[in-house]
């Protein structure tokens, strides 16, 4: 299946009701975003035109966000990966997160950008080539910056991705 752009966000913040089809159609799609249409009625033992009005209802109502695919960083060069926590200063607080989200975000090397509770204040997961990228990313764009007070850099040595998770709005 093609990549596609995300649909907007429902208003409904209610959790959608997904019977046991739609649940088993999210799952085959968590697996294999790929998956042809035909296989995909296969695997449901539905015919195509159920599995696809199916799918469709799952995309309209923003259960599925969109179609990924899954990068193998180390074939482009950026093997070592990072999770940078981050801590800003007290002070113009919405004004600060607002403009670290946003300059960090676009950033080539970030992955991920997690705006949490806790110790930190956002995670950033970063790909990039060496060590030397990781202490070059985070005092140049992270520790450069104004609102920022500390840093945390823990490398990753191994991961497990069970779904790709879809951005919070």
């Amino acid at each position: 299946m093609p990549a596609t752009s995300s649909p907007p966000v429902a208003k409904n913040l209610r959790p959608a009701e997904l019977d046991e089809l739609d649940e088993r159609i999210v799952e085959i799609l968590e697996q294999d975003g790929r998956i042809t249409n035909a296989d995909l009625a296969v695997a449901l033992d539905v015919a195509p035109s159920t599995a696809h009005s199916r799918m469709r209802s799952l995309v309209e109502r923003g259960v599925i966000r969109g179609f990924h695919a899954s990068v193998d960083h180390n074939r482009l060069g950026r093997g070592l990966q990072a999770m940078v926590g981050v801590t800003l200063r007290p002070g113009s607080r919405h004004d600060a997160i607002v403009q670290f989200a946003d300059e960090v975000r676009r950033l080539p090397e970030v992955l991920q950008l997690f705006f949490v509770g806790g110790v930190d204040d956002f995670l950033v997961h970063i790909a990039v080539e060496g060590s030397s990228d990781v202490r070059r990313f985070v005092v140049d764009h992270l520790s450069a910056q104004q609102s920022v007070a500390s840093t945390r850099t823990s490398i990753i040595f191994e991961y497990h991705r069970n779904a790709v998770a879809a951005p919070f709005q």
